[in-house]
């Protein structure tokens, strides 16, 4: 008599099979009751409240945004009005190289000098006036002199 072709793993497997099968037409049975087919055009509007975020319920009309006060992207510096020359200390020069750091004594930032903007010859250690300059990396030093 010859052994039976179906193994324990094989008769398993097709019960995974099968169990998975009737799940998968359970949710699909699921979907379609809960579908929202033929609900209309309300059902699927989504509304913006006047803090930004989603909700179904539509807006009171008393608070509408104006067009006008929206601004997209970033907001707009106002101007910094400052003293042009500043004062500050020379923290660093290297003749060679033609640069150096100076320290501005009011707000203890250093900014970048290159001996172009230098009117006079300048050291370290040095108290001197300048004015600033937006460079590529960030503020420069200009028209630097001794004080």
């Amino acid at each position: 008599m010859g052994r039976s072709q179906q193994t324990f793993s094989k008769i398993e497997k097709e019960k995974k099979k099968i169990k998975k099968r009737e799940e998968k037409q359970k949710k699909k049975e699921e979907r379609r009751a809960n579908s929202g087919k033929g609900e209309g055009l309300d059902s699927m509007i989504a509304y913006v409240d006047e803090n930004g975020f989603p909700t179904d319920v539509a807006p009171d009309p008393k608070k509408k945004v104006k067009a006008e006060n929206i601004e997209i992207g970033i907001p707009k510096r106002e101007k910094e009005e400052f003293d042009p020359v500043r004062n500050g200390k020379v923290a660093f020069f290297n003749d060679e190289k033609g640069y150096g750091f100076i320290n501005d004594l009011e707000t203890q930032e250093k900014h970048f000098v290159h001996i172009n903007g230098l009117l006079q010859e300048v050291r370290e250690g040095d108290k001197v006036s300048f004015e600033l300059e937006r460079g590529l990396k960030g503020m420069n030093a200009v028209r630097v002199k001794k004080v």
